[in-house]
């Protein structure tokens, strides 16, 4: 009985050096390698038939949260859970 290989395809793609690390580091926490990331990726699209999550332009409010979230100076902190929950 012949025995059949299981065949794969290399991907070749440039990235970031900043996202590559950031990416990976994420990867690391969840157990898993870049290749293991990359091939649960194409095969959530495979079965969802297009992107496994949604592909919006955030609008203006959306973007200024972003911003402020970036800005660590401007971000409000609080004391302990509580606080927050009061303010809130």
């Amino acid at each position: 009985m012949k025995r059949q290989s299981s065949k794969t395809l290399m991907i070749h793609a440039r990235i970031e050096p900043k996202l590559k690390k950031s990416a990976e580091r994420v990867f690391f926490t969840l157990g898993i390698s870049t290749t293991e990331a990359i091939r649960l990726f194409m095969k959530q699209v495979e079965l969802h038939k297009g992107l496994p999550f949604p592909v919006l332009i955030p609008n203006a409010k959306t973007i200024a949260a972003m911003r402020e979230a970036n800005d660590p100076a401007r971000l409000k902190r609080y004391g302990t859970f509580r606080e927050l929950r009061d303010k809130t």
